[in-house]
């Protein structure tokens, strides 16, 4: 659904009265604190905040790709054959030689931007929690 510009109004309205910017920037200053304890980038935290505020705002949710390999992570950490555990079997049976040629390459691409994305919201994430 196409979220028109009164909706928007609305969404900007309401996140207004229940203090959302408030709660940001006070969420802001605490990841700032922890950073600068941890010695991680104040302004590398920043930008990560701020993606992650613009993303709630315009409605993303995590995709079920990033969160099966959120998944595997966590309970795991990095393994060697990551690629063929996050490979549909059905689907790739399916597949001519060159169509699972495209298709790896496509989900290794995927897996690595999952694994950076994981990575940067672990390390951001874990000094909210100190």
């Amino acid at each position: 659904m196409e979220r028109t510009l009164k909706m928007l109004a609305k969404e900007a309205k309401s996140r207004m009265k229940k203090g959302f910017w408030e709660h940001c920037e006070e969420e802001l200053d605490a990841r700032r604190k922890s950073a600068r304890e941890q010695g991680i980038s104040e302004s590398k935290m920043e930008r990560y905040f701020v993606g992650k505020v613009a993303g709630h705002i315009r409605g993303e949710t995590p995709d079920e790709f990033y969160l099966k390999v959120k998944k595997m992570l966590l309970e795991e950490g990095e393994v060697s054959d990551a690629i063929g555990r996050l490979t549909d079997q059905e689907y790739y049976a399916t597949l001519t030689y060159e169509e699972k040629q495209r298709y790896t390459l496509e989900l290794s691409e995927r897996y690595l931007e999952a694994l950076k994305r994981f990575k940067k919201e672990y390390e951001f994430e874990q000094g909210k929690r100190s």
